[in-house]
């Protein structure tokens, strides 16, 4: 039985989703339909692309992504379809694929080219649908697109490094349910640079010099649980996706405000890492790492 996920911007109030179920399961009623989201902010391309990327390989081989983000079709906004992991998306070719195409290489890509078939100014129900359907029977992406090789890039996806690789100066790509700030930055790609270093981690005037492994590890067990006073407390993971994430142990926006609420950071906002040379004892003179 195939399965297609939904991740879309269209909210619970509307009828868009209703509407897309609807359509697939006129084609095929055999289909499992699951939702990934329909809580996107409206156009947030970033947003999107870190919920796909996240998500998408818990799912079978085989399973089909309609992505709904920013899908009307214009002359900077076509349509593509993406083998790639054994899985396939169905999305408006404006940078939503490129954070996973920058780690994992598409088998294939093609230009949706079925638009002849556009009822109504809703593409993912008029075209969307219909290729994901094409393709949950067995149908080839060659009979509903032309090969192309590049997908448009999200401006601003990887961290800015300067010249002496003393800091990384990173952005906020994505804002959880808890208020918890994720950055562009992942674990290798910080590791690679760190090379040992100690750093400090620096959102608007709050600064950390410790990434834990997980949020619990900020709470001393050792202290009386009547006595500990963890919740609201600021911290750096490397999250389940391997992203840099700023947290607020169990954040309830209610009692103690969020990451993203307390330190004033919003989608697109830059958090910087400083590198601090360590001293050794190199033939007994004093010398710096730097790299």
């Amino acid at each position: 039985m195939a399965i297609i996920t939904l991740t879309t911007d269209f909210g619970e109030k509307d009828h868009f989703t209703g509407a897309t179920k609807g359509a697939i399961y006129s084609e095929l009623p055999d289909v499992r339909i699951v939702d990934i989201s329909h809580n996107v902010s409206p156009f947030n391309i970033p947003e999107a692309a870190y919920i796909i990327q996240n998500a998408y390989s818990s799912f079978p081989k085989g399973t089909i992504h309609i992505i709904g983000i920013d899908a009307e079709l214009n002359a900077e906004n076509k349509h593509i379809a993406i083998k790639l992991d054994d899985h396939f998306f169905i999305c408006a070719n404006n940078g939503i694929m490129s954070m996973i195409c920058s780690e994992i290489a598409p088998e294939k890509i093609v230009e949706i080219n079925i638009h002849d078939k556009i009822q109504t100014s809703f593409p993912v129900l008029d075209v969307f649908v219909k290729v994901a359907c094409h393709i949950a029977r067995g149908g080839t992406l060659d009979v509903i697109g032309k090969p192309i090789n590049n997908i448009k890039p999200i401006i601003n996806l990887k961290p800015y490094v300067n010249e002496d690789k003393t800091k990384i100066i990173g952005r906020v790509i994505y804002i959880d349910n808890y208020g918890n700030v994720v950055t562009n930055v992942k674990r290798q790609f910080f590791e690679t640079i760190q090379k040992g270093r100690e750093f400090e981690i620096t959102a608007r005037h709050y600064k950390f010099k410790k990434i834990l492994k997980k949020y619990s590890d900020i709470v001393n067990f050792q202290i009386p649980e009547e006595r500990r006073n963890d919740g609201g407390k600021g911290l750096v993971v490397f999250n389940s996706g391997g992203f840099l994430e700023i947290a607020m142990y169990k954040s309830d926006s209610k009692k103690h405000g969020s990451a993203a609420t307390l330190m004033g950071l919003a989608v697109m906002n830059t958090v910087s890492i400083d590198f601090i040379s360590v001293p050794v004892v190199v033939n007994k003179e004093e010398r710096y790492l730097n790299e």
